[in-house]
């Protein structure tokens, strides 16, 4: 019976008796105002990150758009180089065709047409490829388009005309590739 009156001593020591103290009452309030400000940490964390990833999905966005652009814009314009290097043929056939008109030449001139035919399969290809001709001849003289080589007298055209066009000037898609070469009129 001792060892049973022990356990019974032992668990009533054990045992404490509930105190409605108002300690216990602060430290509960405590608690559920920490538990609030944690909760305010944690949802003002949730708004920086959902903005981040806004900011980082808007960003790929504008990526995307931007070498789509780059890509469009390079199969565009891709053949800027090559179109450099053939103008100066074109410039060459037109020359040809314009040295030969000037000689007394039989009017059915067999090579004189087949250079015009070539210069005709040529330029239209370059028409097909988005490739324009800058002739301005009579034009007002733009600055954007055309590259003065020399200021001419003329009462009969208004100043800043075109005069004559030396050398043509392309625009691939719009762009320009060479400006066309123009002697321009000024007031006498």
């Amino acid at each position: 019976m001792a060892n049973k009156q022990d356990i019974e001593e032992a668990s009533s020591e054990n045992v404490e008796p509930e105190d409605d103290s108002p300690e216990q009452d602060e430290s509960t309030d405590q608690d559920d105002g920490s538990d609030s400000d944690a909760l305010q940490k944690a949802l003002e964390e949730a708004d920086k990150h959902r903005d981040t990833a806004l900011r980082a999905e808007a960003e790929m966005q504008n990526l995307r758009r931007r070498v789509d652009r780059d890509i469009q814009n390079a199969h565009k314009f891709g053949i800027e180089r090559l179109l450099q290097n053939l103008l100066p043929v074109v410039d060459s056939i037109e020359k040809a065709i314009e040295t030969s008109e000037q000689v007394e030449a039989p009017a059915e001139d067999p090579q004189l047409e087949g250079i015009k035919l070539c210069q005709k399969l040529f330029i239209d290809v370059l028409v097909k490829e988005g490739i324009e001709a800058v002739d301005p001849q009579g034009e007002p003289f733009d600055p954007n388009l055309h590259q003065a080589l020399s200021m001419v007298d003329s009462a009969d055209l208004e100043p800043n005309s075109v005069i004559a066009v030396i050398q043509k000037g392309y625009r691939l898609h719009g762009r320009l590739v060479r400006p066309a070469m123009v002697i321009v009129s000024k007031s006498s």
